[in-house]
């Protein structure tokens, strides 16, 4: 999971920052509050929240107005018609016994308003679930900014470790320049064989082939921290702060239990919210009660006995009524539905706790991991100094036995590209640790203390 979390930093996309030189903290801070997949979690957070605004509406009454012309015939009959989707119009009044096309008009106009007074705790359920989402997108959020700024951490030390890499092999490309320098003179002077020459101008070219692989490495890393901020790769400059620095032992990261990782609580909030929708599921089953209020008033162009009136006759409402009452309803056969339904949440909530298990596993290894690679790095960064003093030494040996004639130039040329590798891994052996400690704060779930070490 950790190398997933520091690997998605080619997937990341822009946002607007701009420095002329930055810190560690000034980048994490801006990645956590600009960088677009955060602001597109906490946009779905906002979503959520709204929802649970619109479960709790249930809680308001309902009413529902409208009105209506119509031109029709006024044909009645008796008889039963099982109800239907809407092809029939009904049609109320006396059986006039007549079967004419002739057609008055009709109005309507009117109002109904419906609240339900109690659920049995159906509403709330609704809320809850609606509160569960809400707080499932609140954690993802935090999963989210995670990754973001254990990213933008990550491309920083790269971009350190590429500088410190660039000051190495440039001392390597000066010490094998000077070699050549020297052995080009004594070629000349016919004191020594011309092969040597060549040997030293492939040690320079070969020098400056890693130096240009190392400048190569700061400008991509610079490339990917600009992808990050989005500002062009020209503009970026970084502080190194403390990070080129061996951090004490006393001064480690505190210790974070695995459940109160962003990713475990995410977890847990989707364990959570599958069951408040089975705790809905269990208030569904009940009768629903409405308290019912209408007012309306109709119109017709015909008369109970069949008479109709002039043209524009039953153009407006002339007879108004009004009823208050309760309406029971209880969905007797929807019980089977329900219970499969509930089948399916149980599922997916045993599902849900399996997977917070698998997570909360998972980041107890990686805690585990992370501390042997901070133990590892932190053994090597001690024994790089050993490394170098001896290079070092050799190098000057080479050097001395060559000059008095007693050595090789190739004995020179092995011990100079020992020397720059020796270099290289005492200045990267340092930024190792600190990658290891990075690595160790995201698996834990939070970088603030990794931040604040490093300012």
């Amino acid at each position: 999971m950790i190398r997933t979390v520091l690997r998605v930093l080619p997937l990341l996309l822009p946002f607007s920052a701009a420095f002329s030189q930055m810190t560690l903290e000034q980048v994490v801070q801006d990645a956590s509050t600009k960088y677009p997949s955060v602001r597109a979690s906490l946009e779905q957070v906002s979503a959520a929240a709204a929802g649970v605004n619109l479960a709790r509406t249930a809680y308001l009454p309902r009413a529902d107005a409208g009105a209506q012309l119509n031109r029709a015939t006024h044909n009645n009959i008796f008889g039963l018609l099982l109800p239907q989707t809407g092809q029939f119009p009904s049609i109320s009044g006396p059986v006039l016994g007549t079967n004419s096309l002739d057609s008055v008009w009709g109005t309507a106009v009117g109002a109904l308003v419906q609240w339900e007074p109690f659920d049995f705790g159906l509403r709330n359920a609704n809320v809850d679930a609606a509160q569960a989402a809400r707080n499932h997108a609140n954690a993802q959020v935090a999963v989210t900014r995670l990754q973001a700024v254990a990213a933008a951490a990550d491309a920083y030390l790269t971009i350190l470790a590429a500088q410190q890499t660039v000051t190495a092999a440039g001392a390597g490309v000066e010490r094998a320049r000077v070699l050549s320098t020297v052995v080009d003179a004594l070629v000349k002077n016919e004191l020594r064989p011309g092969a040597e020459a060549s040997r030293t101008r492939a040690e320079l070219a070969l020098a400056q082939t890693q130096l240009i692989q190392a400048q190569q490495a700061v400008e991509m890393g610079q490339a990917a921290l600009a992808q990050v901020l989005g500002v062009p790769p020209t503009e970026i400059s970084i502080q190194s702060g403390k990070l080129l620095d061996l951090p004490s032992e006393s001064s480690g990261l505190p210790e974070r239990a695995p459940a109160a990782h962003p990713v475990a609580a995410a977890q847990k909030e989707a364990v959570a919210e599958v069951q408040a929708r089975e705790k809905a599921l269990d208030r569904s089953w009940y009768p629903r009660f409405n308290l019912e209020g209408a007012l309306y008033a109709r119109g017709t162009g015909i008369q109970p006995n069949g008479s109709t009136g002039g043209a524009a006759s039953g153009l407006g409402p002339n007879i108004q009524d009004w009823a208050v009452g309760l309406n029971v309803t209880f969905a007797l056969f929807d019980l089977p539905s329900l219970k499969v339904r509930k089948e399916v949440e149980r599922h997916h909530e045993r599902a849900e706790q399996a997977r917070y298990d698998q997570v909360l596993q998972d980041l107890n290894g990686e805690v585990a991991r992370a501390r042997a690679m901070v133990k590892g790095a932190r053994r090597i960064a001690a024994n790089t100094p050993v490394q170098l003093e001896a290079a070092r030494a050799t190098e000057q040996q080479a050097t001395a036995r060559y000059k008095a004639g007693l050595g090789t130039i190739v004995e020179v040329a092995e011990a100079q590209r020992l020397l720059t590798q020796a270099e290289m891994d005492d200045a990267l052996a340092r930024l190792s640790v600190w990658r290891a400690l990075l690595v160790l704060a995201v698996a834990q779930g939070d970088i603030d203390g990794f931040v604040q070490m490093a300012r």
